[in-house]
């Protein structure tokens, strides 16, 4: 409010749990009051993942799934009923360069990127006859954030001891530009990442076999690093 012209009833702020799916259509219909429609919808909650899967118990993916893919899904689902009446919008989901391929570590988290990828790239085919509804998904690679402090690990009691060091990832406010750039240009699907990480999800597109050899050589080593209390800063997409 003190750096721009808004005024407070430009701005709402709701608690939200995306584990509570059933509070999804309150929270719609609250901003739906509030503001009157609704624009543009950034799926951006989730969890990440550091556990080996023989270690891991179920539950822990189900949690996974639960957060990342169904309440993602279900926000989605009552918004997008208002999107359809209106016959405009745009629904951007934060996904990952987990999701366009495979890394140790993180099965649960992949599996929930890779479930994200499908749902929407195959809603987006369900949009046709509504042109002015864009489906765009962010695909991230390493970025500043919290998110390494806050993963799930082999149950859900334990968090992670060691985050490590970030300093070789994405610049948070960078990550940020480039998303609304692509939102702002309609990009279906936007890889956002440095290098070497982006070479790999090149790599992991145009020539598999080579991303699999390089993936096994690079997700070897970070599998021991990982059980001697290491936490890897190699281009390992992360």
């Amino acid at each position: 409010l003190e750096i721009s012209s808004l005024s407070e009833n430009d701005i709402l702020v709701l608690r939200l749990d995306l584990t509570d799916r059933s509070s999804h259509e309150a929270a719609t219909n609250s901003v739906l009051k509030h503001f009157g429609k609704i624009d543009v919808l950034i799926n951006n909650g989730g969890r990440s993942q550091r556990s080996l899967f023989v270690d891991t118990n179920l539950d822990v993916y189900s949690a996974i799934i639960e957060l990342n893919y169904l309440g993602t899904i279900s926000l989605t689902k009552y918004v997008l009923n208002h999107m359809i009446q209106r016959k405009k919008g745009k629904i951007v989901t934060v996904s990952s360069v987990m999701g366009i391929m495979g890394a140790p570590l993180a099965t649960g988290y992949c599996a929930s990127k890779h479930a994200l990828q499908g749902f929407f790239n195959s809603l987006r085919t369900e949009l046709t006859d509504y042109p002015e509804i864009s489906i765009i998904q962010i695909c991230p690679g390493p970025v500043q954030s919290q998110i390494i402090q806050n993963v799930f690990t082999e149950n859900l009691a334990k968090s992670l001891e060691n985050s490590g060091d970030q300093s070789h990832k994405m610049p948070t406010d960078r990550c940020a530009r480039l998303t609304l750039v692509s939102v702002a240009n309609d990009v279906k699907e936007a890889w956002i990442s440095d290098h070497p990480y982006l070479a790999v999800c090149y790599l992991w597109q145009y020539a598999p076999t080579w991303a699999w050899w390089l993936m096994n050589r690079m997700g070897k080593r970070r599998i021991q690093n990982f059980k001697s209390g290491i936490v890897s800063v190699q281009p390992a997409p992360l």
